[in-house]
């Protein structure tokens, strides 16, 4: 079994998709609208197997209610430093045994967290 989707619920989908395209650097995989019924816009991290679905009538969590996303990156400082100048208000690295995070929340509140793994010894 593998996860390769994932629910954001969003209040207004292309204020969300713009974003994370944006500012985040997802790509656009779909963004497609059925006629009368949902709107479907599904985006990927950069090098992620696993994606992200916005859109209307795509879950029924409220607006802002997904936390503790969380992508692993090769360097929390890199990745940091590009989320920031893309805008993204993201947060210090935080050093832990178990890795560095930084941490940053979308437009409705839904957050998320970079993850830098320990280097094994």
């Amino acid at each position: 079994m593998k996860l390769e989707l994932v629910a954001v619920p969003v209040a207004d989908v292309d204020r969300a998709k713009a974003f994370y395209t944006d500012q985040v650097g997802f790509a656009v995989d779909v963004d497609h609208q059925v006629p009368g019924g949902p709107r479907f816009v599904q985006l990927t991290p950069p090098g992620s197997a696993c994606s992200v679905v916005i859109g209307a009538g795509t879950t029924e969590m409220a607006p802002g209610s997904q936390k503790g996303l969380l992508m692993v990156v090769a360097d929390a400082d890199a990745a940091r430093a590009e989320l920031a100048a893309r805008g993204v208000d993201v947060s210090a690295v935080d050093q832990q045994p178990w890795g560095r995070f930084a941490r940053f929340a979308d437009p409705d509140g839904n957050t998320w967290a970079l993850q830098q793994l320990p280097q094994r010894s």
